[in-house]
Parts: structure tokens; sequence; C-alpha cells
């Protein structure tokens, strides 16, 4: 049917939103710039509407915040940025990945990341001891440096005590925290009682120090490696971290994500509502029907790959993991590289919560 005319629309009319120019001569700081960026399109307003929904999410009393974290983010120099979030009270809850909280040890410890000269083939790289992570370095001393600070934790530990990563990240914090006042992620979450998961423990440097104690202490009580191997003795029991996990969201009146990356934390923390799902259906426990209300994530990976890291907030929705949109539901999804988005979204809404305190 051809269109008439005197039957089209205008936006005003209909309550949709005005776009306007991104007028950079009279922007100040992050908060006016990703304002701008709300009113722009594409990437900018992805961006633009995350600070929209963050600033909701974290100015909510009832909301706790779940934190996800995957991708080499302390490697490429963002530790501090969790630190910010949690010290600011941004997040109540930590899934992360290990290689994440490995290197962040290490960052907190005081060792270094260099970056990465390209003239140099990783074969050379390799025989320097030099890891490398896409343009940084990660130096082998500096691992062997932080199996040192484990070894500690580790040594005073009661082993007969089942462990679990919340654990042992607990208890790392706890000695960062005893014995330096540099900040780092598990000294940070720490000290303000946030609780961190890594539900893939044992793929990171820091699982692999654990078993490296264990074969340690058997080799010294007389086995041979081959029975090192298989006589590790430390008693670790997963479903204590998802235990604990779903206590914490179960706490809440509300629960919000801020995910950078996918990966097993995302869906580790995004199960919660289907895992109580189950328990209701199957077991008739009575349990909160518990959705998140507020999902921020910053994930280069697209949809269309059909990976679970490129999964939407709406498909998720199909799960019972979110609250949809429609029943009060905030979402924001910003595909870049969390280097260049992370950084100036956490900045932008700092300043724009300090003018409110202000004014």
């Amino acid at each position: 049917m051809r269109r008439k005319p005197e039957e089209f629309h205008d936006g005003a009319q209909d309550g949709l939103t005005p776009l306007a120019p991104l007028d950079i001569a009279n922007i100040a700081d992050f908060d006016e710039l990703l304002a701008g960026y709300s009113l722009t399109s594409f990437g900018g307003r992805s961006l633009g509407e995350a600070a929209e929904v963050l600033q909701a999410m974290v100015t909510d009393p009832d909301c706790a915040i779940v934190g996800t974290f995957s991708g080499a983010m302390t490697v490429a120099k963002m530790g501090l940025l969790i630190c910010e979030m949690i010290d600011r009270g941004w997040l109540q809850v930590i899934i992360s990945t290990g290689a994440l909280m490995a290197h962040g040890l290490i960052e907190a410890v005081g060792q270094v990341h260099y970056k990465h000269d390209p003239r140099r083939s990783d074969e050379e790289l390799y025989r320097m001891g030099y890891n490398r992570v896409y343009d940084t370095l990660e130096m082998e001393q500096n691992l062997d440096y932080a199996e040192a600070v484990f070894k500690e934790v580790l040594d005073r530990l009661d082993i007969s005590q089942t462990m679990s990563s919340a654990i042992l990240c607990r208890e790392l914090g706890r000695h960062l925290a005893e014995v330096s006042h540099h900040p780092g992620i598990l000294r940070n979450a720490y000290l303000q009682g946030v609780p961190v998961f890594i539900p893939a423990f044992t793929d990171s440097e820091l699982g692999l120090d654990v078993a490296n104690w264990m074969i340690q202490r058997a080799l010294r009580d007389g086995k041979t490696v081959a029975e090192a191997l298989t006589a590790m003795s430390i008693n670790f029991n997963p479903f204590l971290d998802l235990g604990l996990y779903a206590q914490n969201i179960m706490a809440a009146r509300k629960v919000g994500i801020f995910t950078i990356g996918g990966g097993v934390p995302r869906n580790w923390a995004q199960q919660v509502g289907p895992f109580f799902d189950i328990l209701q259906n199957r077991l008739g426990i009575d349990l909160p029907f518990v959705r998140f209300h507020y999902g921020v994530r910053i994930c280069p990976e697209p949809v269309h790959w059909g990976g679970l890291s490129g999964c939407t907030y709406r498909e998720g929705i199909s799960w019972g993991k979110f609250v949809p949109e429609n029943e009060g539901g905030r979402f924001a999804e910003v595909y870049c590289d969390a280097t260049i988005a992370w950084p100036i979204l956490i900045k932008a809404v700092m300043q724009r919560l300090a003018k409110q305190e202000k004014s």
C-alpha cells in the first residue's frame, strides 16, 4: 500500500527522543561527553546509555551488583578500575577468571608488566622468560614471585578445612592487607567484604600454584611424581562457591550485573536465576524469583557468531536470567574494547555522581 503524506507521523508527537549533534567545544568532562554520546548514534550512543544504566544501578539502594571480569584486563593495567568500583561500593560480588586475578596479584605485590617489542620472536621470548599477552609481557619471574606469596598463605591454612575459590581469594586478600598498603583487587575486596569467586579455578596460575604446593608436599612425604599427581591432598569443593554465591543473591532485594567480556564468569553469574527455578520446580523449595534488574556489558564479541559471550540480555530473558525491559529491566551493551570504553564509563559516572552530591 502506498504511503499517504497526510498519514505521516512526527517523532515528537509519538514521544520519540530527539538526537543532537555532539558539540565537543562545549564539553568539559567525561560526564558531559557521555551525556552527549547518548543523543548520538551507533557505539557512541550505547556507551552513553551504559552510563545512564550504571548510574541507576549504583544509586539504587536495593541493588546488589555482581561484577564479572574476563580477558587480560589486569595485564592491560585495568586492575585499579575494579579496585575503584569496590571501594565506591559499586560491587558486592566479584566473579572472575583465575588468570585475571593471578596477573592482578602480581601487580598488587609490586611487580611490573612491560610493552612487547615486536622485533623479538615468540621463540626468543620463551627462552628469555617473557610470556606474551598480545602486546604486553608477563615475566616468568613475576609468576614465580606470586607463587611464593601464595605459598605463604597456603602454608598457614588449616588444610583439614574444605576449600573453595572464595576462601582462597579471601585468604590471599587478608595476607595482602596485612603486608601491604598497595591497592589490589583481592586486597581491596577483602577489606570491603566483597567475595571473589573463580569458577574455573584450576584454569589459571593460581590453580597451578595450589597444585605445585600439593605436589611439593607429596614429594616431601616420599611419594613418586606419578603418585603425587594423583594424590593432591587439599579438599577443594567448588559447590561451596555456588552455595555462597546463591546466599548473597538471596539476601538482595534486587540484583544487577556489570560485565567485562564474557566466558565462564559471565555465565556462572547469570545462571543463578535458572538455578533457583530448578530447585523450586524439581525439589519444591520455596525460593525468591531472582532475575537481574540491571545489566551493563562491555564486550567486543558480536551476537551473530552464536557464542555465549555474544549472547544479548534479551536472549538471557528467555532463560529466566533477566527482568524484561517492559517490566522494569534496564540494560546496556557496549561492543567495544574494554580498555577504551571502561575507563571512560567509570570516570563519567564518578563525575556525574560528584556533581549531584554538590548540587
